[in-house]
């Protein structure tokens, strides 16, 4: 019998909790995902606990509600003076991070303890010790209320350390991509002095900070090169050249320099788009006049479809272009040797062309910012997209022989 008593007693939260804090980490991860990506290091022990965290920026609550465990059901402890200030803050405090109100004025404590049946049920209560954003980066001292709650309720303290956030959204600045780490401490005890717990964030904030972002030798020097006064030139030349002969379309170098460095994705989308609107009309051109350029990985049958669709609907053929495979230097040619006019060409091939390159360059510059944090893979996606784009160009031509 003594055994018995003396064995804890495994609490487990309502299911409609658990659910509401997996949709709230569905959506954090989802959100931090495409402005940088998240990562964390350790875990949350079993049942409840308050965890203690530096505070640099707003996004804290979010990388925190991305990073911990959805069956603890984190909750956040928000300025009442701020998140409850108005009834739409109070909402969104509740309904999106789990917010509950501690005020900073007085009567502070009184909230933390209406926690203290949460922990004992097995829930996280998130505390931000300093009480408010630091400033430069540098933890103020701690608070004991989040030490005081711990030992009320006969819980652990769990210190983690948050890094990137600061960079991610600044104390009154704006929003910029960068990578959040979220480094989970072991447990401490609840009897553990402000000064003590606040060491223990600090060193996991500096090992947070200093562990460097692994990175593939091969999209540095991609990145290099797409970067500089190079960039832009290049995937202008590119798409100029595929739109007379060059067999490899703009969207394979698109692909392989947006995902490396997803923030130049618009830029050399509008290079290449330039490059082939120039370079069909310099293709309709030349067939006009009767020049015969090399079109390899071209057929015969692909020549023929253009010819009739073009008799159909003019210049606005070319809108097929993007869906059926066929090479856009073949509509320049046959558009030319069947005296479509220049401007009709124009119009109708900048929309054809607009959509696709620039469709192609944001959703592969959305993958980069989702493999932000796997950097080293660069090389191996880079083989994966040239054997893909290989094997679709032989379907392609294989299909249109």
């Amino acid at each position: 019998m003594s055994t018995l008593l003396s064995t804890p007693v495994r609490t487990v939260l309502p299911r409609r909790s658990r659910f509401a804090a997996a949709l709230r980490r569905g959506l954090w991860w989802g959100v931090l995902s495409l402005t940088g990506g998240v990562e964390r290091r350790g875990r949350l022990p079993r049942g409840g606990c308050v965890v203690v965290a530096n505070h640099s920026s707003h996004a804290d609550t979010a990388a925190l509600l991305a990073a911990l465990d959805a069956r603890h059901s984190p909750a956040i402890g928000a300025a009442a003076d701020y998140w409850f200030a108005s009834p739409w803050r109070r909402r969104i405090c509740r309904r999106m991070a789990a917010g509950f109100p501690v005020r900073r004025g007085g009567g502070g404590m009184e909230d933390l303890l209406t926690m203290a049946g949460e922990l004992r049920a097995g829930r996280a209560v998130v505390l931000f010790p300093e009480g408010t954003r630091a400033k430069d980066g540098t933890l103020g001292s701690f608070h004991r209320g989040a030490l005081v709650l711990a030992e009320e309720a006969g819980v652990p303290v769990v210190p983690v350390g948050i890094a990137g956030t600061d960079r991610l959204l600044p104390k009154h600045g704006r929003l910029r991509s960068s990578l959040v780490r979220v480094t989970i401490g072991e447990p401490l005890p609840s009897a553990v002095s402000p000064d003590e717990a606040r060491d223990a964030v600090v060193a996991l904030h500096a090992r947070a900070v200093a562990e460097p972002l692994r990175d593939s030798a091969t999209r540095r020097r991609v990145a290099a090169v797409v970067t500089s006064r190079l960039g832009v030139p290049l995937a202008f030349c590119w798409a100029f050249a595929e739109a007379l002969s060059w067999p490899l379309m703009p969207e394979l170098l698109l692909g392989a320099v947006c995902a490396a460095v997803p923030r130049v994705a618009l830029k050399m989308s509008l290079g290449a788009l330039a490059g082939s609107l120039a370079g069909g009309l310099l293709a309709l051109h030349l067939a006009s006049a009767g020049v015969h350029l090399p079109a390899p990985l071209t057929t015969d049958r692909m020549r023929a479809e253009v010819r009739h669709e073009l008799a159909l609907e003019g210049a606005s053929a070319v809108r097929h272009q993007p869906w059926n495979g066929i090479p856009f230097k073949v509509y320049g040619a046959e558009a030319g040797r069947a005296g479509v006019p220049a401007s009709d060409w124009l119009a109708a091939s900048a929309a054809a062309r607009g959509s696709r390159t620039l469709t192609v360059g944001l959703a592969f510059a959305g993958f980069g910012l989702l493999m932000r944090r796997h950097r080293r893979w660069y090389g191996r996606c880079l083989v994966l997209l040239g054997g893909g784009f290989a094997a679709g160009l032989s379907l392609i031509v294989h299909g249109w022989s």
